[in-house]
């Protein structure tokens, strides 16, 4: 069963959501790690130089009674062990000897960090004192500071975290908000309504690009579809006469009711040729779709070419009452010398379909600039503004072609075997003043 669009779209969200949380989450934590390992190592050393200080302030202060005494037995030191028990210390004071002259009550069971200073009275070194911290004074505020930091740490993560989550589900429901509607319009294009357009959707620039991208793909299968069914109709037109006349005249000879002469049955004969010649250009577009894949590329002289196709219309044009001129100048290509006339001929067909009798279509070669050119010109009725950038649209039959029988395929077929040469076709126009279509080809 499928899933429900809504409900892909719903997974899509939290799992960018998700994404998005997970990336600031480590982000956060790398940061809140970082700052506390430095905030952590910062007070260590805050710690360690203010014991050192401590240590060094007591032995300044058991020397000065060392030296008001003289010597360690009556020496006052009982204010010593005073400021050490203010700060948070206890210590032990040791003579030249490293005996202990006098210590703190619970110097024995602390075990707190340790540091020691030799005691000196004018320079000569009379003994030591060695410092352990309690955890109480100058100690216990190190570690409230650095309790306290380490909590705004993490206060301050837990809000980043909060913060990307609401970050997160608002960016993801921006970019699952367009792809929901695509994926609403490729199901309502899915089940037949092929009015359904994304339109104008706010998004990321590239989520915004494929929106447009998506409603140019269903105009050009709606024009697609509509070039389709106006082919069916038009084809059905235009088989709807001969068959109706065939019918007719065959009938007729069958009842007996007309005589099979010559002129009945070449009237039979051109409306059997008319239907021949609507199958044989399906057929030629059906094969152009395969020669585009398989061209065989020879060397060969465009002039000479285009010569070949002219001339196997010159009897068509002769009977219109059109003149064709020709200036064809020598230009070596590499082509399917098949597919070229073909090309050629379609060019020069369509002229002198749009061309009344008495005008003039010419056809001539050239080089420029490292191509090869060819120019196929009349002065028929020209295209108009609107149907001109249609020209090589299968199927596609302008205004001007309403009332001229066609497929509408002979400039598709011929566009598209330029392509598959390496070339183009392109076409230019004023409205009554005729059609120019240029054939671009790489130069051999």
């Amino acid at each position: 069963m499928t899933e429900p669009a809504g409900n892909r779209s719903d997974t899509l969200r939290l799992r960018l959501a998700l994404a998005f949380l997970g990336v600031a989450l480590t982000a956060v934590a790398l940061l809140a790690g970082l700052v506390a390992a430095f905030s952590a190592a910062d007070f260590s050393d805050l710690a360690s130089r203010q014991r050192t200080d401590l240590t060094n302030a007591i032995a300044v202060a058991a020397g000065a009674a060392w030296a008001r005494g003289d010597s360690w037995t009556t020496a006052e030191l009982s204010p010593v062990l005073d400021l050490a028990a203010r700060t948070g210390a206890v210590v032990a004071i040791r003579d030249q000897s490293g005996q202990t002259v006098i210590a703190s009550a619970r110097f024995g069971t602390s075990h707190g960090p340790q540091s020691s200073a030799p005691i000196t009275v004018d320079g000569a070194r009379i003994g030591e004192v060695v410092a352990r911290s309690t955890g109480t004074g100058l100690g216990a505020a190190d570690r409230t500071l650095e309790y306290a930091l380490l909590r705004a740490i993490a206060g301050a993560a837990g809000l980043a975290a909060l913060l990307a989550l609401i970050t997160g589900l608002t960016v993801a429901r921006r970019i699952t908000r367009p792809v929901t509607r695509l994926i609403a319009v490729t199901r309502a294009m899915a089940s037949g309504d092929r009015t359904a357009r994304a339109g104008g959707i706010q998004a990321p620039g590239e989520l915004r690009d494929l929106a447009i991208a998506f409603d140019q793909m269903a105009i050009t299968l709606d024009r697609q579809d509509q070039l389709r069914r106006d082919l069916v109709a038009d084809v059905a037109h235009e088989l709807r006469t001969p068959v109706a006349i065939l019918q007719a005249g065959h009938e007729a000879l069958l009842d007996g009711l007309a005589e099979p002469t010559p002129a009945e049955l070449s009237s039979l004969r051109d409306e059997v040729l008319r239907l021949a010649r609507m199958i044989g250009d399906l057929q030629t577009l059906a094969a152009a779709d395969a020669a585009a894949l398989q061209l065989a590329l020879r060397p060969g002289d465009l002039a000479g070419i285009a010569a070949a196709a002219a001339g196997s219309l010159t009897r068509r044009f002769e009977a219109a009452g059109v003149t064709l001129g020709q200036e064809l100048a020598p230009v070596p290509v590499r082509a399917d010398e098949r597919w070229l006339h073909q090309v050629i001929t379609n060019l020069l067909t369509n002229a002198l379909k749009f061309t009344p009798a008495g005008g003039h279509v010419s056809i001539s070669t050239s080089r420029r600039d490292g191509d090869a050119v060819l120019r196929v010109s009349d002065t028929g009725v020209g295209i108009p503004a609107e149907d001109l950038p249609h020209v090589f649209d299968r199927f596609w039959r302008g205004q001007s072609a309403a009332t001229i029988s066609g497929s509408g395929i002979g400039l598709a077929v011929a566009a598209e075997l330029a392509q598959a040469h390496g070339g183009a076709l392109t076409a230019r126009s004023e409205p009554g003043l005729g059609a120019e279509f240029t054939l671009t080809l790489p130069a051999a």
